[in-house]
């Protein structure tokens, strides 16, 4: 039986950063959202108001979920795939779903408005983590029940439509699965097997497919589907080095969903290359932090459960600025903790809690592991 193991302090690197870009996630949502919020309220705040209430919310969900080990969440892996999957379904079937700009994306429940989706990403990494770390992968059909719940939850996620997290929650699971024993052939072979027909949905679906050209004959669309992607550039040109300065954006009116989706190239328009230097250098941090918090885990579920949820925040984050900066076709995905939105701010602050309180039981490597396994040359 393994040694019990004393809860150390959170990881101080992991906070800091999270908090640092918590506070500019709420600064830029408060200027980036001023100007629609005075003409749709006659009050400047009150989309910031929103975002800090949901700011507390996520806080404190963090704070529980540092204090709370991570392997009491196992035993709610299959209810909270469950509860994704009657989610998504309500999203298809009730009432309770509303349509916001041709999407039913949300729920409202109570007066609060859900993001099942926002949910079903995190669950599937508590699936993928319990299932991995509880049954040994080989083969194909080692994996079978958990492909067909992916494949159930990816089907209505895209059915919303929302094809931007169908991908990015595809890319999480894959990501998982390359931590198992599978042949390097099952992902060679899913390529063609998943791009064939996606692309095919792509090219027979007229909005996805006009978004493919918006992306790559921008300027050529520039008044229609390449309108959001030349007013990001134009942002990031008029930033210049510094940038215009906090608040002096004049590109609030124009660019689409600017406190959401497309806040990076605010931050690049009011704050210069400065800004978003700064903020991608605090991912990348917050990132590598969260991979080597995992690595360092002392058990196979701790370390996948780790692994996911920084593979989460990576893939999502890189979507985001890889749209905005014209890498890739405009898709609605949030940038973490940044963005607009209550459902993924507080969720990614319970994701980044759950890293936490893997770190309160990190083994870093003793000196003897160092010399043993070459960590250092030096020594």
């Amino acid at each position: 039986m393994a040694p019990k193991i004393k809860p150390k302090k959170p990881d101080f690197l992991l906070m800091f950063i999270s908090i640092i870009l918590l506070a500019i996630g709420l600064i830029m949502v408060l200027s980036a959202s001023s100007v629609f919020s005075f003409n749709e309220t006659d009050n400047s705040y009150t989309l910031f108001y929103k975002q800090l209430r949901w700011a507390c919310v996520g806080l404190i969900g963090a704070f529980v979920a540092v204090l709370i080990p991570y392997k009491f969440w196992k035993r709610f892996a299959g209810l909270s795939i469950l509860l994704s999957i009657v989610l998504l379904l309500l999203v298809e079937f009730s009432d309770l779903a509303y349509t916001v700009k041709g999407s039913t994306r949300w729920l409202n429940i109570a007066g609060v408005s859900v993001q099942p989706s926002e949910i079903a990403k995190i669950s599937l990494v508590l699936y993928f983590a319990y299932f991995l770390n509880r049954y040994p992968v080989k083969k194909f059909k080692d994996i079978f029940l958990l492909l067909m719940i992916m494949g159930a939850i990816l089907v209505l996620v895209y059915k919303q439509p929302d094809l931007g997290t169908t991908i990015v929650i595809l890319m999480v699971c894959a990501a998982m699965l390359l931590m198992t024993e599978l042949s390097i052939a099952y992902f060679l072979a899913a390529i063609p097997l998943i791009g064939i027909p996606g692309f095919y949905l792509i090219r027979n679906t007229p909005y996805q497919w006009n978004r493919i050209l918006g992306w790559i004959y921008p300027w050529e669309y520039a008044t229609t589907w390449g309108y959001q992607s030349v007013n990001a550039q134009i942002c990031f040109a008029t930033g210049g080095l510094l940038g215009i300065g906090i608040g002096r954006s004049s590109q609030n009116t124009f660019l689409p969903e600017n406190y959401t989706d497309t806040i990076f190239a605010i931050i690049g328009e009011e704050f210069g290359l400065f800004g978003t230097s700064l903020v991608l250098f605090c991912y990348i941090a917050l990132i590598a932090r969260g991979f080597i918090i995992s690595r360092q885990c002392p058990d196979r579920f701790g370390r996948l459960l780790g692994f996911g949820l920084t593979s989460l925040l990576a893939i999502q984050t890189a979507t985001n600025l890889c749209v905005v900066t014209g890498l890739f076709p405009v898709t609605g995905i949030t940038l973490p903790l940044i963005s607009y939105g209550g459902t993924s701010l507080v969720l990614t602050m319970l994701q980044i809690g759950v890293l936490l309180n893997i770190s309160r039981y990190r083994q870093e490597p003793s000196l003897d592991e160092v010399r043993v396994k070459g960590y250092n040359k030096n020594i």
